[in-house]
């Protein structure tokens, strides 16, 4: 717990950090768009072309998944140390009907596991390797599901300087098309076709940049806390063996 406790205030000082380096770097980049020729977000829609749309949704999805998992990748809702302590409690009086029931009315990353084992403990004869080797089973299955959501920042991390890319392309080939049709006096008819490539890459850096340094956030926290997780599970695994051992 000291180590968790002693994380928070290097987290907030980096969020602190972070704001402290964003907000001057938007302002600059509003008063360049707004010097160049009063360009609204309206106009920038325009220009940018059909790329703004897959970027425009994997903008909101990224804000979804960063407020998510800012909510559900912490110690309270996956490890919850109060089921924690009231499954000891049970697992060290060896009482398996009442651990069963406590994993069953408050599911969480540590009662599914210890479920899982608890299953091949509920017997005559207990045996605390095939408990262990349920367990260990059920944790790969478990630890999976919250990783594979983190995931999908990677995935729009990827992707959207990938379409950013595709739209510059697509900006480019118009332009040339243009300067073949004979625009090459008319700097009018490249304008739009130049303002969709730049417009297009500009975006997706910064749907993707975000979204990247949210995955690796993300992942490095729930690494911290599965490592947890395989000890609280390891710790409740002793405490039954313990009690059955006791009692035989």
């Amino acid at each position: 717990m000291k180590q968790t406790s002693s994380f928070f205030p290097w987290l907030s000082l980096t969020r602190w950090l972070l704001l402290l380096l964003l907000v001057p770097t938007l302002m600059y980049a509003q008063e360049a768009a707004v010097g160049g020729g009063d360009v609204n977000l309206g106009q920038l829609w325009r220009q940018g072309g059909w790329a703004m749309y897959p970027l425009v949704l994997f903008s909101v999805a990224a804000f979804g998944l960063i407020l998510y998992n800012a909510l559900s990748v912490r110690e309270q809702p996956l490890l919850r140390p109060d089921v924690v302590v009231e499954l000891d409690q049970a697992l060290g009086q060896g009482d398996v009907p009442a651990a069963q029931a406590i994993c069953e009315a408050q599911p969480c990353l540590v009662a599914n596991i210890t479920r899982a084992g608890l299953v091949r403990a509920d017997g005559p004869n207990f045996d605390a390797q095939a408990v262990e080797k349920a367990m260990e089973e059920a944790s790969v299955e478990e630890v999976a599901g919250p990783f594979g959501i983190i995931s999908y920042l990677s995935i729009i991390a990827t992707l959207a300087p990938m379409v950013g890319m595709l739209g510059t392309v697509s900006g480019m080939i118009k332009a040339f098309r243009n300067i073949a049709l004979g625009g090459m006096g008319r700097p009018e008819l490249l304008a739009d076709n130049i303002s969709e490539a730049l417009i297009t890459t500009a975006v997706g850096l910064v749907v993707g940049i975000p979204a990247m340094f949210a995955f690796f956030f993300f992942k490095s926290r729930y690494a911290r806390l599965t490592s947890r997780l395989a000890r609280i599970c390891g710790d409740l695994h002793h405490s039954l063996a313990q009690a059955k051992t006791t009692r035989a």
